[in-house]
């Protein structure tokens, strides 16, 4: 089966790439590639690849630049996707779309989560552009799966684990402060590659959560991630007043794989044992880039 991937450079591009691949005959490209945003150039990579899917893993996930470079946002996380849907339904490809947590405003109770009947409601720019992203995959296309995970992190580009290693690396006396106070799910950009290969072997359309099972705190994942490491650091729980951003982050983004676990599809499996499972593969690597 040809399949295209877009925003192959970032963490999950560059899995599902390995991933999909194993089975699959694969074009790859990031940004400089295609630019999933001009219409021209979409239209040419489908008419050129012809593929039977393409998976839409291109995304401006700057959450806090999102709220001043609200143009260039929301025209990858929303026209972006628009462009490709209606490619899509034009050369009867199957589109495998990438969303977020951060269509819901996270205001609901720990521990309950979301799940995928759940209202939207995003409190920032970023969710506002990825919910907009959905719908108009929706409307342009039946044949789609739309993906939401959270708190992704892999090898690929920079994420909150290799930030949390930088620190410790730097330092291990000085004291980093984590937030507290929300509550997600950890989630492995291999994981998610494995989901999207599983659901590639369903006929699955829809809307779908997809993240790692079990849930925690920022400040909880930084701890597990530094221990699993092995390294010395100091660390301390704070608020998220206490470590204010331009960005309004939803305070609950624990999601439910409550539509995977129906159709018998789900593969996603506990954050820790993930993260245990990354250290043990990548320690090596995550220390010599850290170390630059």
């Amino acid at each position: 089966m040809k399949i295209v991937i877009v925003g192959a450079n970032g963490q999950l591009g560059q899995d599902a790439r390995e991933i999909l691949g194993r089975k699959h005959q694969i074009w790859a490209g990031g940004s400089a590639e295609v630019d999933i945003t001009d219409a021209e150039q979409v239209a040419a990579l489908f008419a050129r690849e012809k593929p039977a899917v393409l998976v839409n893993c291109a995304a401006f996930t700057a959450v806090d630049a999102c709220e001043t470079r609200v143009e260039a946002c929301m025209a990858v996380n929303a026209r972006g996707p628009e462009l490709l849907a209606r490619s899509a339904r034009k050369h009867g490809t199957r589109l495998i779309h990438v969303s977020t947590d951060y269509v819901f405003d996270g205001e609901r109770p720990v521990p309950r989560p979301y799940v995928e009947t759940d209202p939207p409601r995003p409190l920032s720019v970023y969710g506002r552009s990825k919910l907009a992203g959905e719908r108009a995959v929706e409307a342009e296309t039946a044949d789609y799966a739309i993906l939401r995970t959270a708190w992704l992190y892999g090898m690929g580009n920079g994420n909150f684990l290799k930030t949390m290693l930088r620190l410790a690396l730097a330092n291990p006396k000085r004291c980093i402060r984590v937030v507290n106070d929300q509550y997600g799910s950890l989630t492995w950009s291999w994981r998610l590659a494995l989901q999207i290969e599983r659901l590639l072997a369903s006929d699955l359309t829809g809307i779908f959560h997809a993240t790692s099972e079990g849930y925690s705190t920022w400040y909880e994942a930084a701890r597990c991630f530094l221990d699993c490491m092995g390294l010395p650091y100091s660390m301390e729980p704070c608020t998220t007043a206490e470590y204010p951003t331009p960005t309004r982050r939803p305070a609950n983004s624990i999601l439910e794989n409550s539509r995977l676990k129906a159709a018998g599809c789900n593969v996603m499996q506990d954050w820790q044992e993930d993260l245990r499972c990354f250290v043990g593969r990548c320690r090596d690597a995550l220390l010599a880039e850290a170390l630059g």
